[in-house]
């Protein structure tokens, strides 16, 4: 009896020591858009999981004062074409956690993710790309964004082709299937509806860059049509920038389209200026610009304004501009208050360390402009717009991405921690490269990628966002 004292009080002992977690985020608003959540309260992470949300102290490892801040899901970026260490660095400061390449896609589903296999800072995904596939079925090559295949419509033995890229590209694993229909304007409806009945068959959404038209709603019709005969789920992409001033009426026309029972969203940026390849057929008419609109664009390498004599070297070279402004700033405060489209960045390539500023501060210009100094919106519609939304339109193809986008226990530690009265963005169109400001810590599942506002160098906790194979 004289030892069974002692342990049963050492057992008791050990029982009553609180448990401790590997990082403790202490004492912050926990915002969770998917449940409601909206509290202060002790967030406990054990390995790449939420572990606990607590109104009692928790203790850890590492405990992290988030108290005055906002604890949030990441945030998912449904479209950043930049998947190299400097985007990822970009995202990471402006609160990112998964940052996915679904608009235009790659070729190589397969070696995307490969190449990234030993880990990011981010998760990570790709789309399988129609263009891309659609010039390698046409010429055996894939030019990128140009070349004069994308101006011809397919004939029956390359659409087979196109199609079965796209297939195995699908069966690779890709997250989606990304159009840039503006782009390939040679595209005809009979391409687009097989080319959705692909997606639909691997439950994969499309995301598609509408086909370029200044005159009706014509673009938006072409792509919700495919998507009702085909069953395919429709994402428009940058409905901003390929509405223009006439997006609110885009967006009546998608809210119909919904009504009608048809999957289709949408997404904008906050920003009233776009970018793309000054190459692009977009601008195959360039000639006819006035000098006006010309000296409206900015050549990205070197951040000068484009003339009439240096539109055509420059276009002739390749390479990233940013347009002139395409609508209103007050187009853009309704489309981001609008309770349809989602917050996506279009993120850019940075060349040379410059990029559009939407690549380094959409998301702290969201919540830094639009919600704390304009109240367009409030802060949970805005996160909701960031975080859970993004996860569930992919949730059907990629499972993985049901445990994203939350805060709650249980689910994957991909966490934002911000100070919502100092939150904003610093990038400029003159100086881009800028982190953004009040962004205090982000993990990636689990991993702490961003401390007191400064990068984590080697932090790798991303993850590949890819459907089952």
């Amino acid at each position: 009896m004289r030892f069974v004292l002692p342990c049963l009080l050492l057992l008791l002992a050990a029982c009553s020591q609180p448990e401790t977690y590997d990082i403790v985020l202490k004492g912050g608003r926990v915002m969770d858009p998917a449940s409601g959540l909206d509290a202060v309260r002790d967030v406990g992470i054990n390995g790449d999981q939420i572990a606990k949300i607590s109104e009692e102290p928790l203790g850890g490892k590492v405990v992290l004062d988030a108290s005055g801040d906002v604890v949030a899901p990441g945030f998912i970026d449904l479209h950043e074409h930049g998947q190299s260490p400097e985007n990822y660095r970009a995202q990471i400061e402006d609160g990112v956690t998964t940052a996915l390449e679904l608009e235009i896609g790659v070729e190589d589903i397969a070696k995307f993710y490969d190449e990234r296999a030993g880990g990011e800072p981010v998760n990570y995904g790709a789309s399988i790309s129609h263009p891309y596939s659609r010039n390698l079925a046409m010429t055996g090559e894939n030019p990128g964004l140009t070349g004069d295949a994308a101006l011809q419509p397919v004939t029956p033995e390359q659409q087979e082709k196109l199609l079965a890229l796209l297939e195995k590209g699908l069966e690779q694993g890709a997250a989606a299937v990304g159009f840039g229909i503006a782009y390939t304007p040679g595209m005809t409806q009979e391409e687009l509806e097989a080319a959705f009945a692909v997606a639909a068959k691997h439950n994969a959404t499309a995301h598609v860059h509408m086909r370029t038209n200044r005159d009706s709603f014509a673009n938006l019709e072409e792509v919700v049509t495919a998507a009702g005969k085909t069953g395919a789920s429709l994402h428009v992409v940058h409905i901003n920038s390929s509405g223009d001033n006439r997006a609110l009426g885009y967006l009546e026309r998608i809210q119909a389209a919904q009504d009608r029972g048809i999957d289709v969203t949408t997404e904008c940026y906050p920003y009233n200026r776009g970018s793309t390849f000054l190459e692009s057929h977009q601008y195959d008419d360039w000639e006819k610009f006035s000098d006006e609109y010309i000296n409206g664009f900015t050549w990205v390498k070197t951040g000068e304004q484009l003339t009439r004599a240096t539109f055509g070297p420059y276009r002739e070279e390749g390479g990233l501009i940013i347009s002139p402004p395409i609508y209103s700033l007050e187009t853009v405060r309704a489309l981001v208050a609008h309770p349809i489209p989602m917050i996506a960045s279009d993120g850019m390539w940075i060349v040379d360390g410059r990029a559009h500023p939407r690549t380094y501060g959409t998301y702290s210009r969201v919540l830094g402009r639009y919600v704390r100094e304009e109240k367009a919106l409030t802060l949970m519609d805005a996160l909701a717009k960031m975080t859970v939304r993004p996860a569930q339109r992919l949730e059907k193809r990629v499972p993985m991405m049901a445990k994203k986008g939350r805060v709650q226990e249980g689910m994957d530690a991909d966490i934002t921690v911000f100070n919502p009265e100092t939150v904003i963005e610093r990038a400029t169109y003159e100086n881009p490269a800028q982190p953004s400001a009040g962004i205090d810590f982000v993990l990636v599942n689990g991993v702490l990628t961003l401390r007191d506002g400064a990068f984590v160098e080697g932090a790798k906790g991303g993850e590949a966002v890819r459907a089952p194979r």
